[in-house]
């Protein structure tokens, strides 16, 4: 195997059959180093192997500093996979680094694009700040801020029962735990069928007719929740739909399964319908997405540019042309412990 060659945070989290999450947290905590290229976070085999050499010896892990120039980096979303045996760096380029001072990781958690564009803001605003982005679903992405392997999160978690969304979530799932809830987004919520809606298509009733198959979204996602909560409130069991148990990630997958006819109807956001063609949007609810913080004294100064950010006119411009956000109250602090 070539010294030069590195893996990315997904090809590191298979071959040690771990979640993202947690090569995150490894590397936060300096147990992996990691440097950039482009925008894509890599880490060297040889300090993979040497990790799990400590990890083996029972030592703490934690290895040597990273190389000058090494810094911390989320993968974009969509990067193509790269065989780790493909890729090796140019000596000449890794010389060629710009150097970073040492900074902070923050790990956000979310999928929705805006997410992204915060996490770019938080980097240019604060250069000690390297915002490292992680793409799980609300539910999963709360957890992970309780098991303290994420510092921002994002939330749309629907409780049927108040009509409230994600403050019931918060409460129940970081219990002890002092944070703040900022409101970020509105956007609409509702079901993708095929254009024209073929098979009439109105309501969450409609899922359980005969002849009309779902493709779903994954446990621990908000629109799962969104939609097990309107099948429990409306009695419906979720053995009585036809293609409950399929899955997909995102709600481009969804809205691509749809528009491919390979399913009836699918619950996503209307953003993803203007992306995909060949899907018409059902409006049904709108969702709030809400950002949580949790409150430490070494968390103070990043918090307060996150909220600076969050009601700053660039980053509203910026989100004001994205077809389907309502930044009515970007900013506005919902809940603080």
């Amino acid at each position: 195997m070539s010294e030069n060659t590195s893996y990315t945070t997904e090809e590191i989290a298979r071959l040690l059959k771990i979640s993202k999450l947690k090569v995150y947290d490894l590397i936060k905590k300096g147990e992996l180093p990691s440097y950039r290229v482009g925008k894509q976070m890599r880490v060297d085999a040889s300090d993979l192997e040497l990790y799990k050499q400590n990890s083996r010896s029972g030592s703490s892990g934690a290895l040597p500093p990273a190389a000058p120039g090494a810094v911390n980096a989320a993968p974009p979303a969509g990067v193509p996979f790269v065989p780790p045996a493909a890729f090796v760096i140019p000596p000449h380029l890794a010389q060629a680094a710009p150097l970073k001072p040492a900074g902070v990781n923050v790990v956000i958690t979310g999928q929705d694009m805006s997410l992204d564009i915060l996490a770019t803001y938080l980097e240019r605003s604060q250069p000690a700040i390297r915002p490292l982005r992680s793409y799980a679903g609300s539910l999963d992405s709360l957890i992970a801020m309780y098991n303290g392997e994420s510092d921002i999160v994002s939330t749309h978690l629907l409780d049927g029962d108040t009509g409230e969304y994600n403050l019931p979530y918060i409460r129940k799932i970081l219990v002890g735990f002092d944070y703040i809830v900022v409101h970020l987004l509105a956007r609409s919520a509702g079901l993708y069928v095929q254009a024209g809606n073929p098979k009439g298509i109105a309501g969450w009733s409609d899922l359980q007719k005969p002849g009309i198959t779902l493709i779903n979204r994954e446990r621990g996602a908000g629109a799962r929740v969104l939609l097990d909560e309107q099948l429990r409130l409306l009695g419906i069991r979720p053995a009585a739909i036809q293609g409950y148990a399929r899955e997909e990630n995102s709600h481009l997958a969804v809205a691509g399964v749809v528009a491919r006819g390979e399913a009836d109807v699918g619950v996503g956001t209307e953003k993803a319908a203007r992306i995909v063609g060949g899907v018409q949007f059902l409006p049904l609810i709108q969702e709030r997405y809400d950002l949580v913080m949790v409150k430490k004294p070494e968390h103070g100064q990043w918090i307060g540019a996150v909220l600076d950010i969050l009601r700053s006119p660039a980053f509203k411009n910026e989100l004001s042309s994205i077809h389907g956000y309502d930044l009515t109250d970007t900013g506005r602090i919902i809940y603080e412990t």
